[in-house]
């Protein structure tokens, strides 16, 4: 592995397979409201929540099409920082649960000066295949990975 104190950085592109998926979720999201025995208002609030769920998601997590979407990840002597077009590098702070997966990369974190946790997923068709292991393993073995954002 490199040296610790090498800066580290990635930057990741829309996949092909989670718009897919979250798609297919959808579907069946959509597709249950309407065989469910409720109240049509109840399954027309229900298919208007799935949609504007969808309207919001897939630009910012999916298509990675909108400016505040976070499309890049970097670890120099500052911390951990994510890239977006609308803010630049923002640093954060990773929570313990997040997940590094041979096909699946979860990063859950926190913005600097934000109590809420966020959320993203970088699957392996995002990034070339040296670029995905690589940002595995600085997750699972970089030195302070849990620490605020310096």
């Amino acid at each position: 592995m490199s040296s610790p104190s090498k800066p580290f950085e990635c930057r990741w592109q829309a996949s092909r397979l989670l718009p897919a998926a979250y798609l297919g979720a959808q579907g069946l999201a959509l597709g249950s409201l309407c065989l469910l025995d409720i109240a049509r208002w109840a399954s027309l609030s229900g298919a208007l929540l799935c949609l504007l769920h969808g309207a919001w998601v897939l630009p910012r997590q999916l298509l990675l099409s909108h400016p505040s979407a976070f499309t890049g990840l970097r670890r120099d002597e500052q911390g951990w920082r994510l890239w977006s077009q609308a803010a630049g590098w923002q640093p954060v702070r990773l929570q313990r649960d997040s997940l590094a997966l041979p096909w699946l990369v979860v990063l859950r974190f926190r913005l600097a000066g934000e109590r809420r946790v966020r959320a993203l997923c970088v699957p392996r068709d995002a990034l070339a295949p040296d670029e995905h292991r690589r940002l595995r393993v600085r997750l699972k073995f970089s030195r302070r990975r849990w620490a605020a954002p310096g």
